[in-house]
């Protein structure tokens, strides 16, 4: 087997690893209202990331997603509109709009659209670092972000 594969398995195997325990330890939640949609929310997200993977990325880390989030690039972050504790409350920097809660755990339909993933990503990426993300960075912050 060579490295190529062996990447490609264990990538494989960390994507549903990750699924499982999404789902596994989001249906304990389900009690709680807030949290009903996750599953399907963590069904989207391993099917995002595999998305990802397909395009050559992989393996996504969640810390690795975290200092995406915490980057700074000429006075600006994903944490300066959405906080560095997704489960705040944001502001936008310029329209000083409320943004709720990037963590799933509070805001229900998060990450639960694969186009406004995408549209989002697209449309922050640029503002913040001026580019594109890379489909490593997408599915490290996505990570990061379905886990909070």
């Amino acid at each position: 087997m060579n490295r190529l594969t062996r990447h490609t398995n264990k990538s494989r195997l960390a994507i549903v690893a990750i699924s499982t325990l999404l789902l596994t330890s989001l249906s304990v939640s389900a009690v709680n209202s807030k949290v009903q949609s996750l599953p399907l929310s963590a069904e989207r997200i391993g099917t995002q990331l595999q998305r990802y993977q397909a395009q050559g990325a992989g393996p996504f880390t969640a810390t690795a997603g975290q200092k995406l989030w915490l980057q700074d690039m000429d006075g600006r972050s994903c944490a300066s509109c959405h906080t560095a504790k997704v489960t705040d409350m944001g502001m936008h920097q310029n329209t000083r709009k409320p943004i709720d809660p990037m963590a799933p755990s509070i805001t229900a339909d998060r990450l639960t659209d694969s186009a406004k993933i995408e549209k989002w990503f697209t449309r922050n990426c640029n503002w913040t670092f001026k580019r594109d993300c890379t489909p490593q960075e997408k599915g490290d912050a996505l990570l990061w972000l379905s886990l909070q």
